[in-house]
């Protein structure tokens, strides 16, 4: 398993120093806050030394275009006030920085499409939840989603109880369409096997647990012991999704992966 860092905007939390007289053109990868967004639509980034750069809003998005071939107006005025990367692809008859944020993405999506498998880890940030999923940007405006039930094996009702917008993640690409970019990715490998898990565990040991799926098994309560392991204790009513109880473990079968618990 191959672990690639794509640098994500706003991973490390810092803007770029620039030095404007050293700038080589459509080569390095800067990052900066967009301070505004006028009416065309276009962002302004302060360089530093009083020095501000423009993005046009054709140099805003390589990817999530709309019909006319440009970025949504929405996407562009998303962006004050967030990091962004970019790439200096000139300067206007002013002398003032034209910045591109479609360079940075097309290189970025050419280097996943290349180099990038399934199986790879890769670094990301969450940058929106959803009630079935979260996107996850692995770097340069390319983003990914990692569907609920690739979130833990125990299930949740809402990705909101893994993840929070802004979040620095480490994701597992589970597929890659190479031709359209489409990535799908999966974070419960990182609350270990269930062999892991279980093995943190002792019979008549007393632990604190989640309680799931309280009204779909009335034979059982599903207990979140952790992330990607789960017991089962008698049903009891009364009990609600989410509330914390302790529990006994009564057994841990390794053969058959499961493990019986008694709510206390």
């Amino acid at each position: 398993m191959n672990t690639f860092n794509f640098l994500p905007e706003g991973w490390n939390d810092k803007t770029s120093n620039i030095n404007i007289d050293d700038v080589d053109k459509n080569s390095e990868i800067y990052q900066g806050v967009v301070q505004q967004c006028d009416e065309n639509y276009n962002l302004y980034i302060n360089l530093g030394n009083q020095v501000v750069g423009i993005m046009p809003r054709e140099e805003v998005e390589a990817i999530n275009l709309g019909s006319d071939g440009l970025p949504k107006q929405n996407l562009c005025t998303g962006k004050v006030h967030k990091f962004v990367q970019f790439k200096i692809k000139g300067f206007n008859q002013n002398n003032v920085p034209i910045l591109s944020r479609k360079l940075v993405q097309q290189e970025a999506m050419s280097d996943i499409k290349e180099n990038l498998k399934i199986g790879d880890r890769v670094n990301g940030i969450v940058k929106n939840i959803t009630p079935y999923g979260a996107f996850i940007e692995i770097g340069g405006g390319v983003v990914g989603l990692v569907y609920i039930e690739d979130l833990s094996v125990a299930r949740i009702k809402t990705p909101a109880e893994r993840l929070k917008i802004g979040q620095k993640v480490n994701v597992v690409v589970k597929y890659i369409d190479k031709e359209t970019g489409k990535i799908s990715l999966s974070y419960k490998e990182n609350y270990g096997t269930w062999e892991e898990n279980a093995q943190k565990l002792k019979t008549g040991e007393k632990v604190t647990g989640i309680v799931r799926e309280t009204e779909k098994n009335k034979n059982g309560i599903f207990i979140e012991l952790s992330p990607n392991l789960v017991g089962m204790a008698e049903y009891k009513p009364g009990l609600k999704y989410g509330q914390k109880i302790d529990v006994y473990i009564k057994k841990i079968d390794f053969n058959k992966r499961k493990v019986k618990l008694f709510i206390i």
